[in-house]
C-alpha cells in the first residue's frame, strides 16, 4: 500500500512541475528559480514527513514539537516590540491549534498519513491553480496571492482524492469526505490566519530559514490549522460511536 500512495505523491509532483514550468516559462531567470528551489524545498519537506510517518510514528511526533517550538519562536520574534496583546492573543491561539496538531500526531499511523496527504494536495496545488487560473483575490490585504480560483481549484483536486485514499485506507467515503471538507476549511483558515500576523507587523516572511519559503509557519500553517481538525474530528467521531450510536460514524 505505501508503494501505491508513494507513488501517487510521485505522480502529484510531476504535476505540480509542469505547472510550476507553465507558470515560470515567462518569468525572470531569478523569479523562476526561486520558484524552483520552493518546490525541491517543499519535495524534501514532503518526504521527510512522509517516511516519518510510515517508518516510526513517533519521528513525526517528535518533528511537530520542533514545528510548534519554531512557530511560537517566530510569533515571539515578531511579537517582541509592539502589538503586544495582539500578539498575546495570537499565541494563545497558536497553542490551542498547536495542541490540536500534536494530538494529531499521536493518532493511528494510517489516519495521520490520509489526512497528511489531503492537507498536502489542497496547500500545494491551491498555490499552483491559483498562480496559473486566479482572477478573483479573496483577501488582497491580507493574503493578496490568494484567489478564489486557487482555493477551489487545490480543494476540488484534494476532496477528488479522497475516493482514491479511502480505498487505500479502507475508509468510508463519508468519513473521508467529512474529514476532508473541514481539514481544507481549517488548512485555509490556518494559512490566512498566518498571513494576516505578518501583515499586522508589515512583513513578508517569518525569516528565511527554509529556502524559498517564509519560515516554519509559513510551510506549516494549513497543516498545524488541519491537523487540529482531524484530532477534533476523531473525538467527535468516537463521540458519536461511544454515545450516540451514529449511524453513519
Amino acid at each position: 500500500m505505501i508503494e501505491k500512495i508513494y507513488f501517487f505523491i510521485l505522480i502529484y509532483f510531476l504535476l505540480g512541475g509542469i505547472g510550476f514550468y507553465i507558470i515560470n516559462r515567462k518569468k525572470e531567470k531569478y523569479i523562476a528559480r526561486e520558484s524552483y528551489i520552493k518546490l525541491a524545498v517543499y519535495f524534501v519537506i514532503i518526504n521527510i514527513i512522509f517516511w516519518g510517518i510510515v517508518i516510526e510514528p513517533l519521528i513525526f511526533r517528535i518533528l511537530s514539537v520542533l514545528i510548534i517550538a519554531a512557530g511560537i519562536k517566530e510569533i515571539l520574534a515578531l511579537g517582541k516590540t509592539e502589538f503586544k496583546k495582539f500578539s498575546f492573543f495570537s499565541l494563545v491561539l497558536f497553542l490551542i491549534l498547536s495542541y490540536g496538531f500534536f494530538l494529531y500526531s499521536g493518532l493511528p499511523k494510517g489516519l495521520v498519513l490520509f489526512a497528511f496527504l489531503i492537507i498536502s494536495i489542497f496547500d500545494s496545488f491551491s498555490q499552483i491553480a491559483g498562480q496559473l487560473f486566479g482572477k478573483t483575490k479573496i483577501s488582497p490585504k491580507i493574503s493578496p496571492n490568494k484567489t478564489l480560483e486557487g482555493a477551489i481549484g487545490g480543494g476540488i483536486l484534494a476532496l477528488a482524492s479522497i475516493f482514491w485514499l479511502c480505498k487505500l485506507f479502507t475508509t468510508s467515503i463519508i468519513i473521508g469526505m467529512l474529514m476532508g471538507l473541514g481539514v481544507i476549511f481549517f488548512a485555509f483558515v490556518g494559512d490566512i490566519l498566518a498571513s494576516f500576523y505578518k501583515r499586522k507587523f508589515d512583513v513578508k516572511d517569518f525569516n528565511k530559514i527554509i529556502p524559498g519559503h517564509g519560515g516554519f509557519l509559513d510551510r506549516f500553517d494549513s497543516l498545524i490549522a488541519g491537523g487540529a481538525w482531524v484530532a477534533l474530528y476523531v473525538n467527535i467521531l468516537n463521540y458519536c460511536r461511544g454515545r450516540l450510536g451514529c449511524i453513519i460514524c
